[in-house]
């Protein structure tokens, strides 16, 4: 029988392996390369091939923002045959040492904006308003764009009232294409309208999907992609989350406004939505990585490790409690049958915060969950691993967590109370004093998170 430290270890490996298998490098290579001044797009499942000569534009703009900003933007301009009339925003989790002197570098925030997000909108716009029909942009895109590059509609929004605005969407335990719908209508640079601030040039998005594939729109609330949603959903969402009495008083007067809009506006245009597909006939895109990238590189690894893979992303954005409950019954029953088993969940569960969470995130949160469970099963060697392939779960410095049977006695022996810690939100706290927190620092990557149990 396998010790549960290595079976730990295996769990950690699976997830560094698929990690490492995502290198946005190899992946710009995948999708697409530069033969002397032309742009080549490789042909994929889901898009024809491009060849885009860059002959005729004179100047190229780069914007990049998210957690995988600056890696986007390195392995661009190592790929770019042309830069001398180059100019770019970069918003990311840091200002690199390295810069390149063409493009303003700004250290956005996240989950919550800050003064630089701010600042790096306006940049943004500012730039693309110079753009024309000579002007060749590349939108480098990656979950946390949301936060890290924001600026509200109305300019009387101040940046406490929008850091408000976001705290409190996140907290409400709304799924990421449900928050990114309400962003959408309060965002000067969301839902299409970074796009439609250079409407003349001739645009490529490339994308880091930290969504499901069938909803890249929610990708840091779709700034360069139409916005398909309505003002309708909108309201449904802020009056099923009683979303509105918790927002500030200038941003719920905001959305107050826009419903007496969308009323006294022509049945038409009653849903506030004035895109149409001609105002993006310059905007092509591209995913170079998904979410689906990054569990089937953990599948891979596990099934050379001699596991039986079964993969069950079902409970994607389901709450993590309730998350919890339905992977480890799958788990149990699978593992009967199959000894040697990895039970693979990709994408991301949802956490509703009480008041003064503690220091954790929604991994740290489903592996003490999971931890829970696997108590009843003490002496048996199963581990459960949840971590974010950002390498950042919630207000911690940790990615996520790796429990086993073990874990709730360890706690319990460190006088720690499980059940309170989960209650508290605290997770964070009691998986580092074990040993047991998943560290990666910042990965320069976002895929959504992954949730590996294996048997020995």
């Amino acid at each position: 029988m396998i010790a549960l430290e290595e079976l730990q270890a295996v769990c950690r490996d699976i997830f560094a392996s698929a990690l490492a298998a995502c290198n946005i490098q190899q992946a710009f290579d995948r999708h697409l390369h530069f033969e002397n001044r032309t742009l080549v797009r490789h042909p994929s499942s889901r898009l024809p091939p491009i060849t885009q000569p860059l002959a005729g534009f004179r100047d190229y703009y780069v914007i990049s923002f998210g957690k995988a900003a600056l890696s986007m933007l390195d392995a661009l301009l190592e790929r770019l045959p042309e830069k001398k009339h180059l100019h770019g925003v970069c918003s990311a989790p840091e200002i690199p040492k390295h810069r390149n002197r063409r493009i303003r570098y700004f250290a956005g925030g996240h989950p919550l904006p800050n003064e630089d997000s701010f600042t790096a909108a306006h940049a943004a716009l500012a730039l693309l308003k110079h753009a024309r029909k000579d002007t060749f942009v590349f939108f480098l895109i990656s979950g946390g764009g949301s936060a890290m590059l924001e600026l509200p509609i109305d300019r009387a929004i101040s940046l406490d009232d929008t850091i408000a605005f976001h705290e409190t969407l996140v907290a409400s335990g709304a799924t990421i294409t449900e928050v990114n719908t309400v962003r959408k209508y309060f965002s000067a640079v969301k839902g299409g309208r970074l796009a439609l601030a250079a409407p003349q040039a001739e645009k490529l998005s490339l994308l880091l999907a930290d969504v499901p594939l069938k909803d890249l729109a929610a990708v840091a609330s779709s700034p360069t992609l139409p916005n398909y949603s309505s003002l309708s959903e909108c309201s449904d969402i802020l009056e099923r989350f009683r979303l509105l009495e918790k927002f500030p008083t200038s941003v719920r007067a905001w959305f107050e406004r826009l419903k007496r809009e969308q009323s006294a506006a022509p049945p038409a245009q009653s849903e506030n939505n004035p895109q149409s597909a001609t105002a993006f006939g310059h905007a092509q895109f591209d995913t170079l990585l998904s979410n689906h990238d990054f569990v089937n590189a953990a599948r891979d690894h596990a099934q050379a490790l001699g596991y039986k893979v079964i993969i069950d992303n079902t409970c994607d954005d389901w709450d993590y409690a309730e998350a919890a409950k339905y992977l480890l019954a799958r788990f149990h029953a699978l593992r009967r049958e199959l000894p040697r088993l990895c039970l693979l969940s990709s994408g991301e569960v949802t956490v509703r915060l009480g008041g003064h969470p503690g220091c954790g995130g929604r991994n740290q949160q489903f592996a003490l969950a999971a931890a829970l469970d696997l108590a009843q099963y003490h002496g048996q060697p199963l581990a459960v691993l949840s971590a974010g392939s950002d390498g950042i779960d919630g207000n911690s410095p940790a990615a996520g967590a790796v429990a086993d049977t073990t874990t709730v006695a360890r706690a319990r022996a460190y006088s720690f109370d499980p059940e309170a810690t989960l209650a508290h939100f605290d997770a964070c706290t009691l998986f580092t004093s074990l040993g047991d927190s998943v560290v990666t620092g910042p990965t320069g990557n976002n895929l959504r998170d992954l949730r590996i149990l294996v048997s020995g």
